[in-house]
């Protein structure tokens, strides 16, 4: 993890300096009357987003205890092997999610009116899939 840390702090700064030298490039390109907007949001956005993710990496890393299996030269694969998480295989509930937000996104690019038909789609299905356990042949 140490590495991956370095290496978005690496990003960041790469980023940061490319962000500053777009706006002084654009602002002599045009004599200094404007500096190109779009460019320059989208490479310091670049910056924050690679800020973040080490940020985020390096609070991970403080709070698992600081070496990762993955760090140590004499690990094993199973040393990095957890549990990931409770997955239900025969839920319908994830397909459903995925067309209601399909539906939301796609009014974005057409029209309101669809996103109007994906939200309570949205919306069954995280209930549907949060409560799914709660009732039927799998309730707890």
């Amino acid at each position: 993890m140490r590495v991956n840390i370095n290496l978005f702090t690496l990003l960041f700064v790469f980023f940061a300096i490319a962000d500053a030298g777009y706006i002084i490039w654009s602002l002599i390109d045009s004599n200094g009357t404007h500096v190109e907007w779009v460019g320059a949001v989208g490479i310091g956005l670049s910056a924050v987003l690679s800020f973040f993710l080490q940020f985020y990496l390096r609070l991970a890393r403080r709070a698992q205890g600081g070496i990762l299996p993955e760090d140590r030269l004499d690990a094993t694969i199973d040393d990095g092997e957890a549990e990931q998480g409770h997955f239900s295989p025969w839920s319908w509930w994830p397909f459903v999610l995925g067309v209601g937000l399909a539906l939301m996104f796609l009014g974005l690019a057409v029209g309101v009116w669809i996103s109007i038909i994906g939200g309570p789609i949205v919306l069954v299905a995280l209930v549907g899939w949060q409560f799914e356990y709660y009732r039927g042949n799998f309730a707890r």
